[in-house]
């Protein structure tokens, strides 16, 4: 709790002394807005001419409009801080929910980015491997799956060999040959 102050104002032209728990600065301000009042009033000609306690009364009325003018924009201001307020926290929800979307999104970016890297290296590989495929056929060199495997061939004028196989093929001009065993 705050210590209570005392401070000597001058009012209307009179000595007063105003206690509170207020600072005396706060006091003076009091003091000096109802100065100024008297003094709004004291410019009017009309007021000069009515009675003290009708002035009195005047002023008192004055000085209710100012507070109930006052508290009304205070209630406003607070009421559109409370909106203001409330946008706030649904644009901050917005944000949220927008960063999670883009890092979702990002997240989503780098993983397409990293399997096309793979399919790009994968397509590459097959590539490749098309292209030697085919490079060696057109050199005439057998592809490395089929050169591990022997070949047979026989000259074209070489005589057929007698085998266990009843049938043997050979190539003459072309044409294919088949040789049976069996005595003619």
């Amino acid at each position: 709790m705050s210590v209570k102050t005392s401070a000597d104002v001058l009012i209307g032209g009179k000595i007063y002394t105003l206690s509170g728990y207020e600072s005396e600065e706060y006091l003076q301000k009091v003091a000096n807005y109802i100065n100024n009042k008297i003094n709004e009033f004291d410019e009017m000609e009309q007021f000069r001419r009515i009675p003290v306690d009708m002035k009195a009364t005047l002023l008192e009325l004055n000085i209710a409009d100012d507070y109930f003018k006052a508290k009304e924009q205070a209630e406003m201001l607070e009421k559109t801080v409370r909106e203001k307020e409330k946008e706030i926290y649904e644009l901050q929800h917005d944000l949220i929910s927008a960063n999670i979307k883009v890092e979702s999104s990002e997240e989503t970016a780098a993983n397409l980015e990293k399997e096309n890297k793979e399919l790009l290296l994968n397509k590459a590989k097959l590539e490749t491997s098309l292209a030697d495929a085919l490079l060696g056929k057109v050199k005439g060199q057998v592809p490395a799956e089929h050169a591990e495997q022997p070949q047979h061939q026989t000259d074209k004028h070489e005589e057929p060999r007698e085998t266990d196989s009843p049938v043997h093929v050979t190539e003459q001009g072309g044409n294919k040959k088949h040789n049976s065993n069996k005595k003619r």
